[in-house]
């Protein structure tokens, strides 16, 4: 099961508008990404069942702001595998320079738990992703990423916490690999309310780039069965100005 996208799936360092573009746009989705957190979770979607994510994400830096909005769509394919697939829309918006748009990075990725919290005592997943280059060259990167993480995590009642590191590869030399560190707790507060936060760090993709932290406090209402709300809101730490001085993400979760 997904927590909560891309966000954003983080894989690389915010330093420049164009790179908290991408950051946000990959997560995740987190980010890229388990939404609304950067960090993401080991339980992949139920076997049979998809999770689908209308989502908007923005981040504001000094240079400006950026984001993107699309689909993020979860299906599970067998037991303990979940393919899934990103389809974002692009913008930046730098001080004092135009609005420009465009369709973002596609990813896709597959993740699968090779361990059980029931055997174990925790779940361990691997949920790799590749990033596709952008069709445009006004928004988003033109080469190709891989994304390589391991993602741990613990369910203990009405808390659950959960976690890990990966790095990036990009297919572009004057890029270098640049590496992700992230953690969240959550609790269910209400029966059909979640809270939550988490910390996470990014090393920069190219030689001068600056390092990035950040927290995140995130939200989950279960309207029903089959429709939830999900979002997310936090400031940058680290390098803050340029990197992150403020991401919110929001998305509207379908599961069926």
């Amino acid at each position: 099961m997904i927590e909560a996208a891309i966000h954003r799936s983080p894989t690389m360092a915010r330093r420049s508008v164009r790179n908290s573009t991408l950051l946000a746009i990959l997560l995740p989705t987190a980010a890229i990404a388990g939404p609304p957190y950067f960090t993401d979770d080991p339980d992949p979607t139920e076997t049979g069942h998809y999770e689908v994510y209308l989502f908007a994400t923005g981040t504001r830096t000094v240079d400006g702001r950026d984001g993107a909005a699309g689909l993020d769509i979860s299906y599970g394919a067998a037991p303990d595998l979940q393919l899934s697939m990103t389809l974002p829309v692009a913008f930046e918006n730098p001080y004092g320079g135009p609005f420009i748009g465009g369709v973002g990075n596609t990813e896709i990725a597959a993740k699968y738990r090779l361990l059980h919290q029931e055997a174990v005592g925790i779940d361990v997943a691997i949920f790799p992703r590749v990033i596709l280059p952008a069709p445009s060259n006004r928004v988003g990167d033109q080469h190709a990423s891989l994304f390589l993480p391991v993602w741990i995590g613990k369910h203990m009642g009405k808390w659950t916490t959960y976690g890990g590191a990966g790095c990036t590869f990009p297919d572009e030399a004057d890029l270098k690999n640049s590496c992700l560190l992230a953690w969240a707790v959550t609790c269910r507060v209400l029966p059909d309310l979640e809270l939550g936060a988490e910390i996470f760090h990014e090393t920069p993709d190219a030689a001068g780039g600056l390092h990035s932290t950040g927290l995140g406090f995130g939200a989950r209402y279960d309207r029903s069965e089959t429709l939830h709300f999900v979002g997310s809101i936090g400031p940058g730490i680290q390098n803050a100005d340029e990197t992150n001085q403020l991401s919110a993400y929001a998305a509207v979760l379908f599961t069926f």
